[in-house]
């Protein structure tokens, strides 16, 4: 499905719009217009900065969610029993989590659900060298924990981006300003 010029980037646009109704706490004929102006105008005129759209596939993505959503609870729990046991012992790791995605939006991801699960950090996204260095609380086996992430996050977003990210627009590779 291809969006109208007049609107680039649809989901910005809900958005922007939901968010300002949230904030105005207001339904008001007012704030409807308002929003709607918002929503329309501030992704019109960042066109030229934003990245042009693609779509994602639903189903890994909701299946994504819930993996991502489960692991959090779970790792929740992991670290509240390892720092408040009286006998814990962390095994504080760090480890390198090579990368087979490429789409920058994927790494992305991919960096942010390691940070969002408790117990793990990724520090550094290398991509000429095409890993995430990551910093676990309790680690016994790095490459164990690497292979994880792999196959828990990775093979889902490789599901969801499977295509190559788009090319840059003509108007941000010239150098020259949108």
């Amino acid at each position: 499905m291809k969006t109208p010029r007049w609107l680039p980037h649809p989901w910005l646009t809900a958005l922007l719009a939901l968010s300002w109704l949230l904030l105005q706490h207001t339904l008001a004929p007012f704030h409807l217009i308002s929003a709607a102006l918002i929503g329309l105008v501030v992704p019109r005129l960042l066109k030229g900065f934003l990245p042009t759209t693609q779509p994602a596939r639903f189903l890994p993505a909701l299946k994504l969610l819930g993996v991502v959503l489960w692991d959090i609870v779970v790792s929740n729990i992991t670290v509240a029993r390892l720092v408040l046991g009286p006998m814990s012992r962390p095994r504080p790791a760090w480890f390198k989590v090579p990368l087979d995605i490429e789409h920058p939006t994927a790494i992305a991801l991919l960096a942010n659900i390691i940070t969002t699960t408790p117990g793990t950090v990724s520090c550094t996204v290398d991509e000429p060298g095409r890993y995430i260095l990551v910093h676990a609380l309790d680690c016994s086996d790095p490459a164990q924990m690497a292979a994880d992430i792999k196959a828990r996050y990775e093979r889902l977003l490789l599901a969801i981006f499977d295509s190559p990210p788009p090319a840059p627009s003509p108007a941000t590779t010239s150098g020259e300003a949108p």
